[in-house]
């Protein structure tokens, strides 16, 4: 009879767990959009800080220019020798070079790097900001009068605004460097080859493509990240929490944004 008992209990309770779990989703929209409504107010009206803009696009951008170009350069060698075999089978593989070049640029370029690299970032912004409010610190800002978002946030979205298309672009070269590669070693085709065939199909559309869906993606990330931060509570324990919390809800909605742009851009 316990084991009966315990499944009737969990089954009446699943009913406040669902409302207390979509309130609370409701509750972090709620907070996400009247973030994002303040930060990009607080964007647009002086005073902003170059100088904070200036080191945390070194710190957010600069620092992961080796991780974006590893994972680049392997995803645009694993691209051009899934390619190769599988045109193989219909005689087309000197296309390979088109297949690579057209996927990274429109979807694969812009979207890992902003996974692993913007993931990483995001999460890093979590902690440093999650630390800040469990030892009071932005408490401490308030009291001296300044504006959290202002020294906070807004330095942090500039610097992801321009890093990582930055990125973006980084990520392409290397991935199409990584296809020549495979082509030469494997296929064959001189590098003149592969270029001229890289580049025939690309038009500015695609590239425009891929490299506008970074800006949303930045600021996405960026957004996510501050509004965890400013949610950790209870010490190392909360810090850790929201930060995991970052880096699952960046994956999830870089993945689901790129699906409405996609939509988009296509239709335009």
């Amino acid at each position: 009879m316990a084991p009966v008992k315990a499944l009737v209990s969990i089954l009446r309770g699943l009913p406040g767990r669902f409302y207390d779990l979509t309130w609370r989703r409701v509750r972090l929209l709620g907070a996400a959009a009247l973030l994002a409504r303040d930060t990009v107010v607080r964007m647009v009206t002086p005073p902003v800080a170059f100088s904070e803009v200036i080191r945390q696009l070194e710190l957010l951008a600069v620092n992961s220019t080796t991780l974006t170009a590893v994972i680049a350069l392997f995803t645009g060698m694993v691209l051009a020798l899934q390619s190769t075999f599988a045109l193989e089978e219909f005689g087309a593989k000197l296309y390979m070079g088109e297949v690579v070049a057209i996927s990274l640029v429109r979807e694969l370029g812009p979207v890992l790097t902003a996974l692993m690299g913007g993931g990483g970032v995001g999460a890093g912004i979590t902690a440093e900001l999650g630390s800040m409010m469990v030892t009071e610190q932005v408490d401490a800002l308030r009291s001296l009068g300044a504006d959290p978002i202002r020294k906070l946030v807004v330095p942090r979205v500039w610097a992801l605004l321009v890093g990582l298309p930055l990125l973006t672009v980084l990520a392409d070269v290397v991935g199409i460097l990584g296809g020549m590669l495979i082509s030469l070693w494997e296929v064959g085709l001189g590098p003149a080859f592969y270029f001229r065939h890289a580049l025939r199909l690309l038009d500015y559309s695609d590239f425009f493509s891929g490299f506008g869906k970074s800006f949303f993606f930045a600021f996405d990330i960026a957004l996510i990240a501050c509004l965890n931060g400013f949610r950790a509570e209870g010490g190392a324990d909360g810090v850790g929490r929201v930060t995991t919390e970052t880096v699952v809800a960046v994956a999830i909605s870089v993945l689901v944004l790129d699906f409405f742009l996609t939509k988009l851009f296509l239709a335009l």
